[in-house]
């Protein structure tokens, strides 16, 4: 298996995997340019200090990753200390097996936070949880076309604020857990 820092250097900026999607690259960047960081994940982000990177396993054709990496995406865009590559879960089976959902699932997307160091601290993944709660309790009776339309109606009112939200909450346990020379500085 490749090392992180290896997955990290080879992996996609977003705009890249965005421009070499033929069939999604237009709603992928559609959905950026729509994503919205609230202003308190911004500077909490910032307060990190350091570099941190995060690595997004996904594929273009995912519902989820449709909506998550975009705005993830922004979230590196804005703040000053960390940078976002994207990886194809489909050409990486042994990183995507893992992160596993559950130890069992290749839900995608997956987002590893990496420190300064290139090594790997924590992952999200694969969507909010509080989504997740209304697609395994209230949704799931529904077929897959009326329960993706829930999803994206979903995803549509949160604008990205709750995905945003538990990354940062992420990233502020891991930076927590760092020693001070591991985060400062680099």
């Amino acid at each position: 298996m490749k090392t992180t820092r290896e997955y990290f250097e080879g992996a996609s900026p977003f705009a890249a995997m965005a421009a070499a999607s033929v069939e999604y690259g237009p709603l992928l960047t559609a959905q950026r340019a729509r994503a919205v960081v609230p202003a308190d994940l911004l500077a909490r982000v910032e307060a990190l200090g350091g570099a941190w990177r995060l690595l997004a396993i996904s594929e273009d054709w995912c519902l989820d990753s449709q909506n998550v990496v975009p705005v993830v995406s922004a979230l590196a865009d804005a703040a000053s200390n960390l940078d976002l590559r994207v990886v194809a879960r489909d050409a990486e089976p042994e990183l995507m097996d893992a992160h596993l959902t559950n130890g069992t699932a290749r839900s995608i997307p997956v987002v590893i936070v990496i420190d300064a160091d290139l090594e790997e601290r924590g992952w999200w993944g694969s969507r909010p949880r509080a989504l997740q709660e209304r697609v395994v309790s209230e949704w799931k009776p529904l077929d897959k076309p009326e329960r993706n339309k829930e999803i994206r109606r979903w995803y549509a009112m949160d604008k990205g604020r709750t995905t945003l939200e538990e990354i940062v909450s992420l990233l502020e346990r891991v930076a927590a857990a760092q020693p001070a020379s591991t985060t400062a500085g680099a």
